[in-house]
């Protein structure tokens, strides 16, 4: 089949290099715009359009593609296939190609609908994940099923997750196009009933409250890591912790209980403890928390 291929990042990167290498053809490619480098000012083109651009297909940054879809028309391309491209589509966008839109989602829907789907699974302690791809409505992520994959994601953090999706999400979706071009695919409705949502992360999130569990706060170390990342305040500096394990000890709230280089450092939960193995302070590199309480005395008490 012709497929308009829509999608803006590394993940949406994988999914397009997975339909490039099948049987079908990326006949154009739709992204965001290009965003400005707000350390050094010069344009930071996606890596989609990149590697489009490199395979010598048209590319299209639209600011709002609902008002664009003439340019697309003549592709006459058989069906859209969107990966994480960030925009809302319109009527006539969906009906653009005799096949419609497919979307490629990283949860097993109904569950985790919206923006977050791994970081979502992760901190709620799913160890079952995977990659749904599905008929694009008008209502998000709730269209028709036409395929799913499973993954293992124990013990992940995000990025860790996130690489395993988008691998997932490659193979998928080309199985799904298959299905779809044999007359094959089989579009099976969700169950509202069992849908849930995830809202979009901002950095505010990240802030720990060490009043949780001490597993409820590992399960976002692991869900935050890059992006919001986890952190405290100490000093008035911003400290992330990028790692930590669960400690059997008792304290109260965010107590420092152990805080030296050769014994670790162990902060009291609501219930349980952290062990903190890794660490960034502001401005710093991620380091062992050893290297880290050689140059930064926390004292045991601190309640942070």
């Amino acid at each position: 089949m012709k497929v308009i291929f829509l999608g803006t990042g590394d993940f949406s990167l994988k999914v397009f290099e997975g339909v490039a290498a099948s049987r079908h053809e990326i006949a154009a490619v739709v992204c965001q715009p290009d965003k400005v480098n707000q350390r050094n000012g010069k344009i930071k083109p996606s890596p989609v359009s990149v590697a489009a651009e490199q395979a010598g297909i048209p590319v299209f940054k639209f600011e709002k593609i609902s008002e664009n879809v003439e340019e697309l028309r003549p592709f006459n391309a058989d069906i859209m296939l969107t990966a994480a491209y960030g925009q809302m589509l319109s009527e006539e966008v969906l009906n653009l190609t005799p096949y419609g839109v497919i979307n490629t989602h990283a949860s097993l829907l109904p569950k985790y609908r919206g923006a977050s789907p791994i970081q979502s699974a992760i901190e709620d302690g799913e160890t079952i994940s995977g990659v749904t791809i599905m008929r694009t409505v008008k209502k998000m992520d709730a269209g028709d099923i036409i395929f799913q994959s499973t993954v293992d994601i124990t013990g992940m953090n995000s990025e860790e997750c996130f690489a395993v999706m988008a691998d997932l999400a490659a193979v998928t979706v080309v199985e799904a196009l298959d299905l779809i071009e044999d007359g094959k695919a089989v579009y099976t409705p969700q169950n509202e009933a069992e849908a849930s949502y995830c809202k979009k992360l901002k950095k505010s999130d990240g802030a720990i409250d060490f009043n949780e569990s001490a597993d409820r706060i590992l399960n976002k170390i692991r869900a935050y890591y890059g992006f919001p990342g986890s952190y405290f305040y100490y000093a008035g500096k911003l400290v992330k912790i990028l790692a930590a394990e669960y400690a059997d000890q008792k304290g109260a709230p965010g107590e420092v209980l152990v805080s030296e280089p050769k014994k670790g450092f162990v902060i009291a939960a609501g219930s349980g403890a952290l062990s903190v193995t890794k660490i960034q302070p502001e401005g710093g590199k991620a380091m062992a928390v050893a290297d880290y309480l050689r140059g930064h005395k926390i004292p045991v008490g601190t309640i942070l």
